[in-house]
């Protein structure tokens, strides 16, 4: 499972022109999915984002997590995160989870979020969305489940 995340000011998430998820200063997470992903890569990626200092305090030092700020978190599916571009100039996508694995994990991990006390806006899995934010740093993070770093 592979993760990129994003403090913002602001975040929203549109899907056939209707406003799916919106948030204030918090988290964006892209979230990609492969198919050997399970509830174990779900568990290690959730507690990394919501434990990770990356918040400012009030020396302006990255010292706060989500929790602490009671920040807000926005999810959106992004399948092209397992891309391969090895050969040609065309990405292969074969890495990332197709829609029986990948809806799921997505769904739990969501739901993940919101049993540890976090309120969980989210894009709408496999659509065409337009996401727009105002990254706050910019400060972006990429975690991936099977290299933890």
């Amino acid at each position: 499972m592979r993760a990129i995340i994003q403090r913002v000011n602001q975040a929203e998430v549109v899907s056939d022109g209707i406003l799916t998820g919106k948030i204030n200063h918090g988290l964006l997470i892209l979230l990609g999915i492969h198919p050997q992903d399970d509830h174990n890569d779900i568990n290690w990626i959730i507690n990394k984002i919501i434990q990770m200092r990356i918040f400012s305090d009030n020396d302006d030092k990255m010292n706060l997590s989500l929790i602490d700020v009671k920040g807000e978190l926005l999810i959106v599916s992004q399948f092209t995160l397992f891309a391969s571009t090895k050969k040609g100039n065309r990405p292969s996508f074969i890495q990332a989870a197709p829609p029986a694995i990948a809806i799921p994990l997505y769904n739990h991990f969501i739901d993940e979020i919101n049993k540890k006390g976090l309120q969980a806006q989210a894009g709408v899995f496999g659509a065409d969305m337009k996401v727009s934010l105002t990254n706050d740093g910019p400060v972006t993070i990429l975690l991936d489940s099977k290299n933890p770093e």
